[in-house]
């Protein structure tokens, strides 16, 4: 079986005006269980649009009001939904001093949110990692270079495929999914793939509510904090 991810992020990682930057997203067991439900989300944009939004506009979070974005949210309900919650305070502020360091905790924050995340559907048996062949990840596109892609793909399939190493302890933590046959890393146009739209609509939820010291009322999905 192969596994269908959508992420998409909210809020600035930056720790001197900000407090939370999220990734939230949408896990998805199959191909099939992926298009049903890009048909459903489909459609609930077409109930939103109803002569309010012209076709070209893009239903983002950021361009729809909370009630349109509470509809969006609840087309998701039967969906397996994660998010990571990262705490800039508790983050060093040396991180923030280049680009590329930010970029970096970013990739580690993500690949670790969602390392815990699929270790939780294994133990609830919702998944079997043995079964797992491939791991499809779409991001939302950003001004990420191509190193920086490369860097995260390559650290994606360190923690899933290959295991990692904490050289200061000596010790080796296997990977998620041991028999697995590879990662595919793509960062996707929201504007043309609709499970990044999706994704969006959780990313801000969660960012509301994180903001809002709402969290522990957000039920059915699969939240990390960092850090």
């Amino acid at each position: 079986m192969d596994l269908y991810i959508y992420s998409d992020e909210s809020g600035v990682f930056d720790k001197a005006h900000n407090e939370i930057f999220v990734y939230g997203g949408l896990i998805f067991l199959g191909k099939r269980e992926k298009d049903d439900c890009n048909r459903k989300y489909l459609t609930a944009e077409k109930a939103i649009r109803c002569g309010r939004y012209s076709q070209t506009v893009e239903l983002k979070a950021c361009r729809i009001s909370n009630k349109e974005k509470g509809k969006l949210y609840r087309s998701l309900n039967q969906v397996i939904r994660f998010g990571i919650v990262i705490n800039q305070k508790n983050v060093l502020d040396r991180i923030f001093l280049s680009k590329k360091d930010k970029q970096r905790y970013l990739d580690y924050a993500y690949k670790v949110g969602l390392k815990k995340t699929l270790q939780r559907l294994i133990k609830e048996e919702k998944i079997r990692a043995d079964e797992i062949e491939t791991v499809h990840i779409y991001n939302d596109e950003h001004n990420t270079a191509t190193n920086g892609r490369y860097e995260l793909r390559e650290g994606l399939e360190q923690e899933f495929k290959l295991g990692t190493y904490n050289l200061r302890y000596d010790k080796f933590f296997p990977p998620v999914f041991e028999n697995m046959k590879g990662i595919e890393l793509l960062f996707c146009d929201s504007n043309k793939v609709t499970l990044i739209r999706a994704a969006d609509i959780v990313a801000n939820r969660i960012f509301y509510m994180a903001l809002s010291r709402k969290m522990e009322s957000m039920e059915g999905i699969y939240l990390s904090t960092l850090p």
